[in-house]
């Protein structure tokens, strides 16, 4: 099975339309969104079109193929417009065959890890950057930011097929990828 990964929308209509597309001719069987999805935080510059009336509408057209979780820019008041549960400061996500931990990353991250078992990964945003290497016994993903990247990065997402995780640029250049 496939699976598309999204974190850091931060209320940008431009790229909640791109990860929509990217998610639709992918034939992904969910999008999993990694928190951040309307308010662009207090530190963070408005992204392109920034409009979170239409992204919740987008995603809500959707709302039955979302599995997402809580980001801290993500409040209640985020869950009152948006159709389908984001408020779980995490989900366990049994996938292919692997346990994998998905979370925004501001809770659990590289530096204060989860419970896990040997050969799980953690998945999550919040840092902005993409990662996708292998992390003592386990893994450790995260597929960028779609809206607001840090240190150069372009503008990203992460694909799970099978057991190969990847990380894309929006032009579909593949900038890494590793074998779970």
């Amino acid at each position: 099975m496939k699976y598309m990964f999204a974190s850091d929308i931060h209320g940008s209509a431009y790229y909640c339309r791109k990860i929509l597309e990217v998610y639709t001719k992918s034939g992904a069987d969910r999008l999993i969104l990694l928190g951040d999805l309307l308010y662009h935080g207090p530190r963070n510059e408005l992204p392109r079109d920034y409009d979170p009336k239409q992204v919740f509408a987008m995603l809500n057209g959707y709302k039955d193929e979302i599995y997402a979780v809580r980001g801290n820019c993500d409040s209640e008041v985020d869950q009152m417009v948006l159709e389908f549960p984001m408020m779980a400061d995490y989900g366990l996500l049994a996938l292919n065959g692997k346990t994998i931990y998905a979370t925004h990353g501001h809770i659990y991250n590289e530096e204060i890890l989860p419970p896990m078992k040997p050969g799980d990964a953690l998945i999550h945003g919040h840092t902005h950057l993409p990662v996708a290497k292998a992390m003592g016994d386990g893994f450790l993903l995260n597929p960028g930011s779609a809206s607001l990247p840090k240190d150069g990065n372009p503008n990203s997402y992460g694909m799970l097929d099978g057991s190969v995780f990847t990380i894309y640029d929006f032009e579909g250049n593949k900038m890494k990828e590793i074998t779970l």
